[in-house]
Formats: structure tokens, sequence, C-alpha cells
């Protein structure tokens, strides 16, 4: 995307903001046309004061130049707040857009993107464009229109030597041009360098137990350092090139400052012009070169404003996953199936399907158990059910209706996960239960705390449900954790239940305090178990097996024993080998 799009496209959130817009500039108006008072005094000052030794001038004219000095301050400070709340504004808005943008891509994108590099645009690349939308838009406005009236005063003073000395500004131009197009890419490579080192602490922090318990502390070290010193180059190398702007415009400006001088003395001592007419031209050149300078020290700012807004911008243009959803009926709540019809599915860029050509017929209160060994294709198949994915070919059906045919919020209102991996927030308990349903009463979270055997120790803790249970739940144990996740979807009450190993990683005691909420929470729902262990799930209305993403067999768990070498073998390896007749018997 080129600076001038991605500048356009900044420019474009304004709109909201016209009304700001107008009135700051309205003030930057009046702060040039003051500035142009300033360079114009100088002649009346020059020529009727310190040469006509005029009383009345000496009276008036100080009075003038305050009366100037009074209008330019207030003018400058209500343009300089107006533009700065609405560039703060601009970016305020375009932090919630993108972070409200990545909620709303697929997991596909989130599973190629690290969460800390998705971190660091929201916050690091935003918060360049904070530092430099505010004051580029400000000072673009005020410092081109003091620009414009300083030279109004100048060629109202002597267009010929205004003139010479404009046909020098091509070369400042050039100047600021070519040093910003490399700021600019030495800007992206440092907010890289910014995302890079997000990541690494990120990752360093989530897995900091691992960490030390491997003695990673200097591996750790070692990643962290190359993206920072991948930033300080990117950073230096910026400074440089911005410590050499400001002193190569001033010889430029200095050498035209002493052409004017040679020419406008020359005229002054061969009476072709008055001293007074010279001074305020001198004055008006002076003065105009300093918005020169403000400009191209802003063309850094700039520079590293594009660069990252350029970044934030790709990321926004992503195509999030409602793009795709077809989805046009509300879906009625599941009242007779769920269908897998002739399922496969295929990961991007994999060589073979995750998922083979399922049919499965699941029936509304039935408890079907999904068993395999790892990599078999059983969370990919439910992943299929809330449309985190879409299949490759053939359909998942609800109640007979193609779930693509369903807007996806109406889909996943209906559905409740409970997984291994629990997700809880850095919040209280009131609010990690209540998550799914923000409106819930206190009495319906309590009852939820207690349908889930959550409540046998949130009473415990002082502050209750109004405790703040850390990162993911790190003041608890794993049973707590869990139960709170299952406090959650029985809050939500939906009609389809996914159980994705959800007690795989706990202890026994703490899965038979968990197996107790699990049992409450698939009361009278439709539920879906994926599970390692066998034992869990041996009571299942029906056990489907799959092997390498195709189903193999399906039955009750005394059927498959006998019927199924794949099963067998698993219950075999997590029972000790134990023989097959004492199985069948189990």
């Amino acid at each position: 995307m080129s600076s001038v799009t991605v500048f356009l496209r900044i420019l474009s959130y304004l709109r909201a903001y016209r009304f700001r817009v107008i009135t700051a500039c309205l003030c930057a108006v009046g702060v040039a046309g003051m500035s142009g008072v300033y360079a114009w005094l100088v002649q009346p000052v020059l020529d009727g004061i310190f040469i006509a030794k005029d009383q009345v001038l000496l009276m008036v004219l100080p009075l003038v130049i305050v009366g100037a000095a009074t209008f330019k301050g207030s003018f400058a400070y209500g343009q300089a707040y107006l533009m700065s709340y609405v560039g703060n504004r601009i970016v305020a808005d375009i932090r919630q857009q993108l972070f409200s943008h990545f909620l709303r891509l697929s997991l596909t994108f989130h599973h190629r993107h690290s969460g800390g590099r998705l971190a660091s645009r929201v916050i690091n690349d935003v918060n360049e464009m904070v530092n430099a939308v505010p004051n580029v838009i400000k000072d673009l406005i005020q410092q081109g229109l003091t620009f414009l009236a300083l030279s109004s005063v100048a060629f109202y003073q002597n267009w010929k030597m205004a003139t010479v000395l404009f046909l020098m500004m091509p070369v400042s131009g050039y100047a600021i041009v070519t040093i910003g197009r490399r700021l600019r890419k030495l800007a992206t490579r440092r907010q890289e360098s910014m995302g890079d080192m997000g990541a690494t602490l990120k990752e360093a922090f989530a897995g900091i137990r691992i960490v030390k318990a491997y003695g990673g502390e200097i591996v750790e070290q070692r990643r962290f350092a190359e993206g920072n010193r991948s930033f300080l180059r990117a950073n230096m190398k910026s400074e440089q090139l911005m410590a050499v702007t400001s002193p190569l415009l001033e010889m430029i400006g200095i050498g035209g400052i002493a052409l004017i001088i040679w020419y406008g003395g020359s005229l002054v001592i061969n009476d072709q012009m008055q001293p007074g007419e010279f001074f305020s031209f001198l004055t008006a050149m002076v003065m105009a070169y300093g918005p020169v300078r403000r400009v191209a020290a802003t063309n850094a700012a700039l520079q590293r404003a594009l660069a990252a807004a350029n970044r934030v911008f790709e990321m926004m243009d992503k195509e999030h996953e409602f793009v795709h959803d077809r989805g046009r009926m509300a879906l009625p709540n599941f009242s007779r199936s769920l269908e897998f019809r002739n399922v496969s599915f295929c990961y991007e860029g994999a060589d073979a399907p995750a998922i083979e050509d399922v049919n499965l017929t699941i029936h509304r209160g039935e408890v079907i158990a999904l068993v395999g060994r790892s990599g078999s294709g059983k969370s990919t198949l439910m992943s299929l059910v809330p449309r985190f994915y879409d299949p490759s070919n053939g359909q998942v059906l609800i109640d007979g209706r193609d779930i693509k045919e369903a807007t996806l919020p109406s889909l996943r209102a209906q559905i409740a996960i409970v997984s291994q991996d629990t997700v809880l927030f850095d919040e209280t308990i009131r609010a990690n239960v209540g998550y799914g349903r923000p409106e819930a009463s206190e009495a319906e979270i309590l009852q939820a705390a207690r349908a889930a055997h959550a409540w046998e120790f949130i009473e415990e803790l002082p502050d209750k449900l109004d405790a703040l249970i850390g990162e993911n739940g790190v003041k608890l144990s794993g049973g707590q954790r869990q139960r709170l996740a299952i406090a959650r979807a029985i809050l939500r009450n939906p009609p389809l239940l996914i159980l994705d190993e959800a007690t795989s990683a706990l202890d026994t005691e703490s899965e038979r305090n968990v197996q107790g909420a699990l049992t409450e929470l698939m009361k009278n729902r439709t539920t879906l178990v994926i599970a390692h262990r066998l034992s869990t799930v041996q009571h299942a209305d029906r056990i489907v097996v799959l092997d390498e993403g195709r189903m193999i067999a399906v039955g009750r768990h005394h059927e498959l024993l006998s019927q199924s070498a794949v099963y067998r073998r698993l219950y075999q390896t997590q029972f000790h080998d134990a023989p097959v007749e004492s199985m069948v018997t189990t």
C-alpha cells in the first residue's frame, strides 16, 4: 500500500469529527495570519519608528504586536487541543476496530499468527500512530498555512527575490522525500522487531514453569536479545537519518538566506529597495524556514506512523470469518438430530485429509463418545460443529438443516465447549462464570456454580464470587478451574455440549469431583465426548472409533471390545494388556 493511500485512509477517519477539524483549521488560519502579521510589521517598525522616528507609530505598533501575539496564542491553543483530541480519538477508534477485527478472524488465522505479534499490532503499532497522527495532522495544517502566509508577505515585498528563493525549494523537497522513504523502511523493520520481542515475552512468561524447570533462562534471554538487537539497529539508523535531516535543511536554508542578503543588500545600497522592505522580506523568509524545518521533522514521525498504519491496515483488510458466512436464518432451537453426512475435511497445506467420508447421526439426548489414537481426527470433527472450520466436502446438519445456512451467532449460541485446556480470564469468578451470559443475575450464577460443584471452594474464598483468579485461573487448582468452566457452560444452558478431553489433565481425586459436575452438565443435553481415558466413556450411548480420519466402528463398550481391533488395542494399552476375556466381562 502506497504512502499516499495509507495517509488518505487515516484521514478518512476525520469525517466523524469534521466539526472539530473545521474549527481547528480555522484556528490554524488564525495562527498563520498572525505569523504573517509579525513579518509584515517589521517594515513599519523599521521605516516608521527607527528611520522616520514617527511618535504615533511608536505608541501604536507595540500594542498591535501584543494584540497579534495574544490572538496567535489563543488560536494556537485551540488548534493544538482540537487536533490532538481528534488525532487521539482516531487512533482509539482504529485500535478498537483492529481488536474487534482480530476477534472475528478465523481460527486458521490465529493458528498462523502468535498472540504476542497480534498484541504488538494492537498496542505498539497503534501507539506509534498515537504518537504521530495528532502532531502530523496538526503540523501539516498549521505549518503549511503559516508557510503560505509568510510566503505571501515575501512575494508582496519583492516577488523577484521570492521567486529566486523558491526555486531552491525542490532541493529541500528532494532531501525530505528521500530521507522519508528510508525512514519508512526502517520503521517497518523496527515494528517487526517489536512484534518479535512481544511474542518472545508472551511465550516466556506463559511458559515460565517450563523455562525454570528446564533451566531455559539463558535460551529465552538469547531469543529476546536477538529481537532487542534488531530493534536497536533499526532504531539507531532511524535516529541517524533524523539527526542529519535538520543540519542538511539548515545548510540549504542558510545558503538561501546568504543569497537574499547579497542580492537584497545590493538593492538597498543602490536605493532600489527600502531597508524596511528588505528586513520585512528577510524576516518572512527566516520565519518561513521554521515551518519547513518543522514539516521535515514531522515527516520522520509521519513515516513511522505510515509504516505502523500499513501493518495495522494490512490486518484490518484480512477477511474475517463472517465474510464467508452465507447464513441468513437464525437457527431454531436444536430438537431432533445432529448429522454428519459424507463429511471430509483437509487442513490448508496438508497432504492428507484429517477427516474423510464420515457419516454419523446423533439424536437428541444421546451421549456420543469419540475415541481413537492421537491425530485420528476427533477434535477436528468436533470443530466442524461450531463452524470453527467448514467441511471440504459433505454437510453438517442440525434438524435436517445445513448449518452453513444458519448465522454463526445463532449456531454457536446452542453450543457449549469444555476442553482440557481450560481458558479463564484474569477477572473475578463472577465474570468468568457469567462470560457466556453477561446479563445473568447473581442468583443464576450461584445456581450454576452449585450445579458444577464449584461453590464448595468458592464459599471458602474471602471475596467469594468477586475473588480474582489471576491469569488463566493461576490461583486455582486444575480441578477448580475445570469446575468453573463447567459452571460457565451450565449457565449458558445450551442444547449441544462438546466435552473435549475435559478430565484428561486431572488427577484421580480432581477427576472424581469434576465428573460429578459433568454429570450435572450433561443432563438433558446432546453430548459429544472426546476422551483418551476409555474408563470415562464406557457408559456412553454409543462410542465412535476413529482411525486416520475415518470412522471405522460404532457401538457400545462391550460390543466394540469384541468387534473392533482398534478399540480393543486402545483398551488393552490403558489397562496394561488385560486379556480380552476379562475386558468383555468388565
